[in-house]
Parts: C-alpha cells; structure tokens; sequence
C-alpha cells in the first residue's frame, strides 16, 4: 500500500521540488496539496514543468486520510500552521521550515532530520525538523571530525548559494538583474544556520567549543552550495580521508571523492560530495549539494523514506545535470 501525503505550502521552490519528487516516487501518492492563494488552480499552472505529469490541483482544505505530512512553509510560519490546525495522532509530520531545528524550541518531540547524524533515531520519529540548506553543506563537511573529537580549532568557513535558497518571493537580492553577473556576502559571522551546526557537532562532541566563522556568500546561479571549510589540523591527508571514508560508507548519498570536485556534479541530485586536502598544518574540506535537494526536499523525502521503513534511496535516484 503506498504512503498517502500531504503537502502544504506547494507553490514555492520546496513545495515544487517536493511534488516533483513525490509525483515519481513508486511508494507514494499525493492525497492534497495544499496552497490558500492557489486553491483550484492546476499545480501544472503553477508549476509548468509538470504539465502532463499531473493533473491535480491545489486545495484550501486539509485531509487527515494522510500518512505523512510536508511543511514547505517558510520560516516562522510552520509553528503557526500546526497551532491553528491540530494534526491527527499518527501523522508523521516533515517540517522543512527552521521552526523546529534548535532544542529550544523542538524540545523531545521532534528529531533533526540529517540522516548522516541521527538515522536510528529519524527511523523511529513522529516529527522531524527538516535541516537547513548551508546546515547540511557545512555539517556534511564536518560530522567526521566531531565523531573523532579533532575540531579543536577554529574553524573558517566560505560557503555559496544559489539564488533559490532566497525563496520564491522577490526581494532586493534576488532580481535577476541585481543577482546576475554579481556576487556578495550576507550575514557574515551570524548566520542562523550556525545555532543547529552547533548542535549537531556538541551532539558528535559534547567538548565542542571552537570558534566557526562563517562568511555566506550569494551566487549568481540559480541551485547549489558549496562550501569550503578549513583549519588547523595535525592529521596526515591519508588519515582524514580515511576518516571521512569510514564515517560515510553506510551512508548512501553523502561520498568522499579523492579529486576536486565541483557544483554541476551534484546539481539535480540529493547526493553530497566531499573532497579533503592537507596543505601544510591547514585541512580543508570542500563540501558541495544541491540546496533544493540534499538542502530541503531531497532530504526531506530521504526522511520520509527512513520513517517508513522504505529503501533509503527510493524515488530519489535522480540524473544529474552534468553541463
């Protein structure tokens, strides 16, 4: 019997990706979409690409005929859905907003959702707190090091996105015009992400405290991260890289590649590469996903699958775009 799944929030990029997803997912069917501004209209109107993938349509109205349900709503706005509309015991609920990320505010119902971390517990979760995009780069290139207890120096961190991680509403930023042909830095040293990067490498680390610059950058391409992390370390190449080979071999989607790696290897996937080199007493790590796949929608149908006690890489062997 396939999964049956909602989706609130359809009209955005998460909300696109994640019906791409699910529409060629063999485990699931779509039970609603739901979308105030866009209710009646076809998702193919909205979403054009699918034109003859689908002929659903958006709804104002919300089913508990669901096994799970997707929150690609944005920041803030999740944790006010759930208070204004009580979801039946049961449903499993992916939240891809940052309502729920940080222990402050998730207290013990709910599970951050990067599997590279927290895979026993996500398999047994009602709720899970969807990582963020930059959280899931930045944390893919340095869970190894935490396991192992070696970040115990500052750690400095450039790392950049492309336009959708902005959103689909428009702003200053994100107008072709500005964004084209252009490149800036934006919160730098105080990116929310850090609070849940933090977390993550104190859960590996309770003795965690080094410093993490962070400098993000907006690029001027529309999908991908990547992130280049480095530090003071005194282990050898071969070390790290055995490091990092043996903490990612169970893991399907996350893989260490001995070259140089780039953005358009990763572009359309929910795959992550990294890539470590030692340059004196300097390590530095290149971490790179696509922020609409591994970073949102692709991770989030990767928890799904976990829940369920699916394939972990079921609907989500994806082509590449490769040029």
């Amino acid at each position: 019997m396939k999964i049956k799944a909602g989706i609130v929030g359809g009209a955005g990029y998460t909300g696109g990706e994640m019906l791409r997803l699910l529409l060629n997912h063999d485990g699931v069917e779509i039970a609603f979409v739901h979308s105030n501004s866009n209710a009646g209209n076809l998702i193919s109107d909205v979403h054009t690409d699918l034109l003859g993938d689908t002929d659903l349509r958006f709804s104002a109205e919300l089913s508990d005929a669901i096994d799970v349900l997707f929150l690609c709503v944005g920041h803030g706005d999740a944790k006010k859905f759930l208070d204004a509309n009580p979801i039946a015991a049961g449903i499993k609920i992916i939240d891809l907003s940052q309502d729920f990320r940080l222990h402050a505010s998730a207290g013990n119902s709910w599970v951050y959702g990067l599997p590279e971390l927290n895979r026993e517990r996500i398999q047994q979760a009602s709720f899970i707190a969807n990582p963020g995009c930059f959280a899931t780069c930045i944390q893919l290139a340095l869970l190894p090091l935490a396991a192992s207890g070696q970040l115990k120096n500052d750690i400095h961190i450039n790392a950049t996105t492309g336009s959708t991680g902005a959103g689909q509403s428009l702003s200053a930023t994100s107008h072709f015009s500005w964004r084209n042909n252009n490149l800036s830095v934006y919160k730098a040293f105080e990116h929310q992400h850090l609070n849940e990067i933090g977390e993550s490498l104190q859960q590996l680390d309770p003795a965690f405290k080094a410093a993490m610059d962070f400098i993000p950058q907006r690029g001027d391409f529309t999908r991908g991260i990547l992130a280049a992390v480095y530090m003071d370390s005194d282990l050898s190449a071969e070390e790290v890289e055995k490091l990092y080979t043996d903490y990612y071999a169970a893991h399907p989607f996350t893989h260490v590649s001995v070259k140089n790696i780039d953005l358009k290897q990763v572009v359309n996937t929910n795959k992550c590469l990294v890539h470590v080199e030692k340059h004196g007493d300097k390590l530095l790590i290149i971490s790179i996903i696509d922020n609409l796949l591994k970073g949102a929608s692709g991770q989030a149908v990767q928890n799904m699958n976990l829940l369920f006690g699916l394939e972990e890489k079921q609907g989500l062997r994806l082509k590449g775009s490769a040029f």
